[in-house]
């Protein structure tokens, strides 16, 4: 049976989360703050009036950037070093056949700003600009199920120590007494809770790498690499990546 159903965004994420590398796995593992910003015809209070009684939400959203690349049967999970392929409908990849992702996050408060409804939640994974295509209320009697097996991923994974090297303190003294940026504030446990999960593709894991990396946060580049199974950050600095490439999209442009 085949049928045809138009998906709109009826919002956007607004995350720390500039690129794709560095986010984290799965929902809840970083403790950050960002927003839903409702959209067009659905950015009125009255479409979540009630939603404050609930502490968590389900948001179903779109892979909007993996989407042109389309998708395969099977995939190679970084669980499994990234050497066993399994089902894509085993995993949880990003790339799917309809680029849809769910993920539960905690919500902290409904509020408006100038006029656009916004969700105050913590927890995501989201690409900052992600195509949020419905939100749900978490429903613990039903949505929690506590003998669940969870198969390659029942366990959380295991993190790895982060350091921060004397270039990098500095630049977080600096960055975190800037008071026109409070999202500065909570900076450093932001990258330890990142880098803790170790980001880098799973073949790179069992051998020496001296790789320098750089992952995209608000707007700043961190510059880390891994020595004797350590993380060091070396250094913090303003953000090259193009504003223009990750910034949520005008109304309608989700449709």
């Amino acid at each position: 049976m085949q049928f045809s159903s138009e998906l709109k965004a009826v919002a956007y994420c607004r995350t720390p989360y500039k690129q794709k590398f560095g986010i984290p796995r799965q929902p809840g593992l970083v403790d950050v703050h960002g927003y839903v910003e409702l959209v067009d015809e659905f950015n009125h209070i009255d479409a979540v009036r009630g939603l404050e009684q609930y502490s968590h939400l389900w948001l179903l959203f779109s892979f909007h950037e993996n989407l042109a690349q389309g998708w395969k049967t099977t995939v190679r999970p970084p669980r499994l070093g990234g050497n066993e392929k399994l089902g894509v409908f085993a995993t949880r990849s990003t790339f799917r056949p309809n680029g849809i992702g769910q993920s539960v996050v905690k919500l902290h408060k409904v509020l408006t700003d100038n006029g656009k409804v916004m969700l105050e939640i913590s927890g995501m994974d989201l690409l900052d600009g992600t195509p949020i295509v419905d939100i749900k209320p978490y429903i613990p009697f039903s949505d929690a199920i506590p003998h669940a097996r969870g198969g390659i991923a029942h366990e959380a994974p295991e993190l790895i120590t982060v350091e921060f090297n004397d270039l990098a303190k500095q630049a977080l003294l600096e960055l975190t007494a800037q008071k026109d940026k409070p999202e500065y504030q909570g900076l450093p446990q932001l990258i330890d809770g990142v880098l803790s999960q170790d980001p880098r593709p799973a073949y790179k894991k069992a051998k020496a790498d001296p790789k320098l990396y750089q992952v995209a946060l608000y707007d700043l580049d961190i510059f880390w690499l891994v020595e004797q199974d350590k993380i060091i950050v070396v250094d913090i600095t303003k953000g090259m990546l193009s504003k223009e490439k990750n910034q949520i999209p005008e109304p309608n442009h989700g449709k």
